[in-house]
């Protein structure tokens, strides 16, 4: 079964014309970039296991609960691959839901794949244009109406975009799905778009506007603070503007922004935002571990691990973000941390801890290993003792006894790594050899596999103990003879090109390098020093000459990454505890989070705060004392922790006004406010400052706010009166040395 039926309207007022004309997809199934290499040389990217799932079907799965009819997937590279998956799945024999594959051999764009398809004539109106790597749970109702409405007043308005808000770290300029920093004008009117940078000189500190631009639009919003969706409502010119015009190969880069600029035939682009919905594609490295946690932590309702859908088995969900299939082998001494996904028939031994991992179906996992945020796809072999940090490894890979892989590695198809061999950081690993560049991995699958082979060099430096910290070590190595990965190894190490080192750690799985996190935020800093010369943009979210932004955007859109941010630091605290990982690595981990999400320090306190009050009601206690009694233990183990984010007055408040929030809403913290409170200034977390100014604040508040105020009056005015005591101390000492000094 699919998932259930939703948003199935097309928004038309003909009944005639939903019978005669079924809303339409097409899907393409090729990204027709590189980004996936060495793994799509050997299989389609769509086919690629998404928290063990088909990403395909994930983009299937939800194209028929929105009420798409027929959906059309190109495929392209590995095209027979893809079309023996689709034709042996269910999606085949689907009622009111057809799936039709087109192939192609020779087509090496999204361009050429919709000319193609114009040239099938198969679109009969209005249809969804998505790739093969989305993930959404949105409706189409709203912007389908839209998309309808706008083009029965001005038929030039040929496709609508759908966005949603995403703030862009100001140290990266990167979105939390490692794509660049976008730059989109809209008018905040129409909703139409008229501007789309995604490749913007952060160099240069500025971006220029066709003052044309300006004079034809009273009204325009600047922002930077949108991520592309990669879902677009289109009307059937559109497949004929490709078939117009030849240079259009990119959706965005050729097609999008060529229309923006072309005044003479008048086509417009407009936007749709969407808010408490989820979308994403998945564009890199970075973007797969990013969407692989947020379907882990059910961003993606109903498309999650425990629900029912095509292309996943039955699992169960349990506490603290733990999912098991239900015939699974493990040891009693193994430790499964939070946001872990088992697969079915994976047996893991003795005193191993897995967390924030995707295990794959039929995995055989060794004694004290150690796995901590990675993906290790089906029928893999880790033996005992390895240590995996932020990997990938594909399906049939062997790791040999005592072997490392430091963060970033991916380990393509069948790959062996040796016994108590050390892959460095960044490595990707294939059983096949380096090819020469190519346009897209389908001109790599048909190109002759005699030719074009990359120079292959031993190993000229001595690979060091790991050492818990992230290195550059793989910059310097090119690719290794298969004799070279250790003890009965077998693969190459690809090199990595010329200026291609700062893409491999800001596409990674693994949490971007504390040197790396350094530089960037130096150059940071001079660039917000010419940001007070006034000579470049200010680091806001949005840049506007006049605001139209409606509440719930400034409200619940900021509301909707503090979540996502709170989750992030709670799944990393959480493995912290899980696997006794150092106070400074925990810090290290969620500074990255904090740049990712462009926070603060508050909001990191507040965040941390939050994942220790929620491990200290976990702790098991019977009554309202204990409960107190635990929460003080947590306090001053991770004390040190939540310290390092308290510089400030401002930001100690932030942790008082974080206990009301908890107190609110847990009944058994409720009670018991102004004891955590006390415990609070008793182990030094917050300054009696902190708590006076927190109750003056209050002073002015309406009755309902003053709730935990007035529990914790007693120790308030036992606060006042202290600080009252030590002033008349303090200046009775002073005058005493007055007068002893004349």
């Amino acid at each position: 079964m699919g998932t259930q039926k939703k948003g199935a309207s097309r928004g038309s007022e003909d009944p005639v014309e939903l019978a005669r004309v079924p809303l339409q997809a097409i899907l393409l199934a090729d990204s027709f970039t590189t980004k996936f290499r060495p793994i799509t040389l050997e299989r389609p990217k769509v086919l690629l296991p998404l928290v063990n799932v088909p990403m395909i079907n994930y983009t299937l799965a939800w194209l028929e609960s929105a009420g798409v009819e027929e959906v059309f997937v190109f495929c392209c590279a590995h095209s027979k691959q893809v079309i023996d998956y689709l034709e042996s799945s269910e999606w085949f024999s689907q009622p009111n839901f057809t799936v039709t594959t087109i192939e192609s051999h020779n087509s090496v764009s999204a361009g050429d794949a919709l000319r193609l398809i114009y040239e099938r004539n198969v679109i009969n109106g209005d249809f969804v244009l998505i790739s093969g790597d989305t993930v959404s749970n949105m409706s189409l109702t709203q912007v389908l109406q839209e998309h309808k409405e706008r083009r029965k007043k001005d038929s030039n308005a040929v496709m609508t975009v759908v966005i949603k808000r995403s703030k862009p770290s100001q140290i990266t300029h990167q979105s939390r799905l490692g794509t660049d920093e976008l730059f989109m004008a809209i008018d905040p009117n129409t909703k139409q778009l008229l501007y789309y940078e995604d490749k913007a000189d952060h160099a240069k500190g500025s971006i220029y506007l066709d003052k044309l631009l300006l004079a034809d639009n009273p009204s325009i919003t600047l922002h930077n603070d949108k991520q592309d969706c990669y879902i677009d409502i289109c009307s059937p010119e559109v497949l004929s503007l490709f078939t117009d015009n030849f240079d259009y190969q990119h959706l965005r880069r050729h097609f999008l922004k060529g229309l923006l600029v072309d005044d003479i035939m008048g086509y417009k682009i407009f936007t749709h935002e969407i808010h408490s919905s989820y979308a994403a594609r998945i564009d890199n490295f970075r973007s797969y571990d990013t969407i692989s946690k947020d379907i882990i932590q059910r961003w993606t309702y109903p498309l999650v691990p425990d629900v029912k859908f095509f292309g996943n088995s039955s699992i169960k969900l349990e506490r603290q973000g733990m999912y098991r299939a239900s015939e699974i082998g493990q040891s009693r001494s193994a430790q499964i941390g939070p946001f872990t996904v088992i697969g079915s028939g994976t047996k893991i031994g003795n005193t191993t801890k897995i967390s924030n991992s995707v295990i794959g179906e039929g995995c055989s996992i060794g004694s004290n290993v150690s796995i901590e945020g990675s993906y290790i796809w089906d029928n893999v072999t880790i033996e005992d003792g390895c240590k995996l940090r932020h990997a990938i490894v594909c399906d049939g890979v062997i790791v040999k006894s005592g072997a490392v892989l430091e963060p970033g590695v991916v380990l393509s198809f069948k790959v062996v790594v040796g016994q108590q061999f050390i892959v460095p950081s960044y490595s990707k690993v294939s059983l096949l050899q380096q090819p020469t560049k190519q346009d897209s991995d389908e001109e790599l699958e048909y190109a002759d596999n005699s030719g074009g082979i990359a120079e292959i060099s031993s190993i000229t430096h001595t690979v060091g103990k790991l050492n818990g910290e992230i290195t550059n070590q793989p910059f310097e190595t090119q690719c290794w003879p298969t004799s070279e990965l250790g003890t009965g190894g077998a693969g190459y190490v690809w090199s990595i090109c010329e200026g291609g080192h700062d893409e491999e750690w800001r596409h990674s799985v693994a949490p971007i390098p504390a040197d790396k996190l350094s530089e960037a935020i130096h150059a940071a800093d001079d660039d917000l020093e010419l940001n007070q010369d006034g000579r470049s943009l200010p680091p806001s979210g949005e840049l506007k000459p006049d605001s139209n932004d409606s509440e719930y955007d400034d409200d619940g859109e900021s509301r909707d990454d503090s979540i996502y941010f709170e989750k992030e630091v709670e799944a990393t605290f959480l493995r912290a505890v899980h696997e006794n990982i150092t106070v400074d690595h925990v810090i290290l981990e969620v500074n990255s989070l904090r740049l990712s999400y462009n926070k603060v320090a508050a909001d990191c306190a507040g965040g941390l705060f939050y994942s220790l009050m929620k491990l200290s009601l976990e702790t098991p206690h019977d009554s309202a004392s204990e409960l107190v009694q635990a929460t003080t233990n947590v306090l001053a183990k991770w004390k040190k922790l939540l310290k390092y984010y308290l510089a400030e007055i401002d930001e100690e408040i932030e942790v008082i006004l974080k206990l009301e929030e908890i107190c609110e809403s847990t009944k058994e913290f409720a009670p018991v406010f102004d004891k955590i409170l006390y415990q609070l200034y008793d182990l030094e977390v917050i300054q009696e400052e902190a708590i006076l100014r927190w109750d003056d604040e209050k002073k002015d508040a309406d009755e309902s706010d003053k709730v935990f105020v007035k529990q914790a009056e007693k120790f308030i005015q036992w606060l006042r009166e202290a600080s009252e005591e030590e002033e008349e101390e303090e200046e009775e000492d002073e005058e005493k040395e007055a007068v002893d000094s004349s």
